[in-house]
């Protein structure tokens, strides 16, 4: 990397050594895409910019404005147009609490109202010693384990107001916790952004993937020799 592009990159508010990682780190995703496909990449840029500052920051729009050739306006167009994309800190722990259709009827109204009460936060919120934000989350696409909440967007599947709160609490004390499915042990939030940003964390193989009540008409649909009608040929 050249004097100037450095420069530049410290313009943007990083430290010279974050500087320099982040702008090798930006280069390696942007060359996944296609010669004047570059801007595909923003994406998975603002969850890298995440994995640093632990949400979409100022600065980090800037260096990606400058490393895309777009308008910080364009940036923040993408940045707020996702609910994956924070606008201030969260936690290190994120939780996500749904209360959609099918969670709601299953509890998740009142596993809302429980974690909310035990921490005091409200959507969009973060506690003061930056251990724990909070949000109510539209769908976390876990119908089939209603009602789930997600963590760093893990899953902890048929949660009830005792459970939830108990898992919050084990997450205030720094206690370890284990997703229902997915690594054996739970990710910062930093942490899963970096996955998100495609940089392989090496745990791809941990824990349970799809769990029964996911593989059940797959399981039914075997057992009764059901398959996809075969196309009639013309």
């Amino acid at each position: 990397m050249s004097t100037t592009e450095n420069a530049r990159t410290i313009a943007a508010g990083y430290d010279p050594e974050t500087g320099a990682h982040l702008d090798a780190e930006i280069d390696q995703i942007m060359s996944r895409y296609p010669a004047g496909h570059e801007r595909s990449a923003l994406i998975p840029m603002l969850h890298l910019i995440q994995s640093v500052d632990g949400f979409v920051s100022p600065r980090g729009i800037a260096l990606c404005a400058q490393k895309l050739g777009l308008t910080r306006s364009e940036v923040s167009a993408v940045a707020t147009f996702y609910s994956q994309f924070r606008r201030h800190p969260v936690g290190e722990y994120h939780v996500g609490v749904c209360t959609n259709a099918l969670c709601a009827v299953m509890g998740g109204d009142e596993v809302w109202r429980a974690v909310s009460e035990h921490t005091g936060l409200g959507n969009d919120e973060t506690s003061e010693d930056g251990r724990v934000s909070l949000e109510r989350i539209e769908c976390n696409a876990g119908c089939d384990y209603a009602p789930v909440v997600m963590v760093n967007w893990e899953f902890f599947d048929n949660q009830t107001p005792a459970s939830a709160v108990d898992l919050v609490t084990r997450l205030e004390r720094g206690e370890p916790v284990a997703p229902t499915r997915g690594p054996e042990t739970l990710p910062t939030f930093r942490d899963n952004e970096r996955l998100l940003a495609g940089f392989e964390d090496g745990r791809a193989d941990e824990g349970i993937g799809a769990g029964e009540a996911s593989l059940l008409g797959l399981r039914i649909a075997r057992e009764r020799g059901w398959s996809v009608p075969e196309e009639e040929a013309e």
